[in-house]
């Protein structure tokens, strides 16, 4: 990849590069050392196009004539908002990524990567899921608007491939969080959601009310780890066939468990509930990341602990302008 006379060789647009993953993306590449020689990096967010929108997504990729896209982009949501909004998470999902993805065909792109989501998988499963289980069942009820669109990726992806022989490809991300996440109590990730109540009720003295049983099981993974990790399928990953971006199978950790190292990393310690009239969600899903370890036997993932303590120190710094 390396330039001979300064020129650009590949030009990348993040599309959501203010969100959770795009800014990973943006400390993993522009402060943390791994750009390269010939490589240009531009971020984008709502504020320079709606991707909804088809002409706008025509004039930003022509603003910026991308050689590679990261597809990050997309309406997102807590347990609780999808549940209300179905429908809406559909329709606006469909049309953002089939904007981005005909705009990169017509634009000739190289090579798109786009970002799933564990949610996508069937709710009734065998454990662990792996990256061929996509389409073999319905997704949980709660969010199967944004779950179908997404999954629409990779039957896009693979047209795209068998028509016109582009290599589109997706990752699938496990329970992502970290620095610049949603912190919202409504609308934000369970992590992050939870940090910013365990914040509010260690300032003001009051009992850590957490929403649902804190049983089910997810597989967390740091922000920064994804950063590094889509860097990677960017530039060495060929395959059209979607690839898991998780921590093992051996790292799944309880909600409660998760709200007690939140509680020891911002020193709270007050009472907690937990509101068992309120959904859990899916109760588990388990993935298996066999197939990033085929590629990357030797990633090292940072520590659950770690990140949540690295996580919350962000938020109680950085509280006054965190989306709260």
């Amino acid at each position: 990849m390396a330039s001979q006379n300064g020129s650009v060789l590949m030009r990348v647009l993040v599309t959501g590069g203010s969100g959770l993953i795009g800014k990973a993306i943006e400390q993993v590449v522009m402060r943390d050392g791994e750009k390269r020689e010939g490589e240009q990096w531009i971020f984008i967010s709502s504020k320079d196009a709606d991707l909804m929108d088809l002409e706008q997504t025509r004039a930003v990729f022509e603003k910026h004539r991308p050689t590679h896209v990261i597809h990050l982009a997309a309406k997102v949501g807590g347990l609780y908002l999808h549940m209300r909004e179905n429908l809406h998470f559909l329709r606006d999902n469909l049309r953002i990524n089939d904007n981005v993805l005909w705009t990169a065909h017509e634009m000739g792109v190289t090579k798109v990567v786009s970002c799933l989501s564990s949610c996508i998988f069937p709710d009734k499963t065998p454990y662990p899921i792996d990256e061929t289980m996509i389409h073999l069942g319905h997704p949980h009820e709660s969010n199967y608007g944004y779950s179908y669109a997404k999954r629409m990726i990779d039957v896009q992806n693979r047209a795209y491939f068998a028509q016109y022989g582009h290599r589109y490809t997706a990752v699938i991300p496990t329970n992502v969080f970290g620095p610049h996440d949603n912190f919202n109590e409504a609308e934000g990730h369970v992590l992050t959601a939870i940090m910013n109540k365990a914040y509010k009720a260690k300032r003001n003295n009051t009992t850590l009310n957490v929403w649902g049983s804190g049983k089910p099981l997810r597989q967390f993974i740091y922000s920064m780890d994804i950063g590094r990790l889509i860097v990677w399928v960017l530039r060495e990953y060929d395959e059209v066939d979607p690839i898991i971006l998780s921590v093992g199978e051996e790292d799944e950790v309880s909600i409660r468990q998760a709200v007690e190292m939140i509680a020891e990393a911002l020193e709270f310690k007050g009472q907690i509930e937990y509101d068992t009239s309120l959904s859990d969600g899916q109760l588990k899903k388990t993935a298996t990341n066999a197939k990033l370890r085929r590629y990357l036997p030797d990633f090292t993932f940072t520590p659950f602990r770690e990140a949540v303590k690295l996580t919350c120190d962000w938020f109680v710094k950085n509280y006054d302008h965190a989306r709260t």
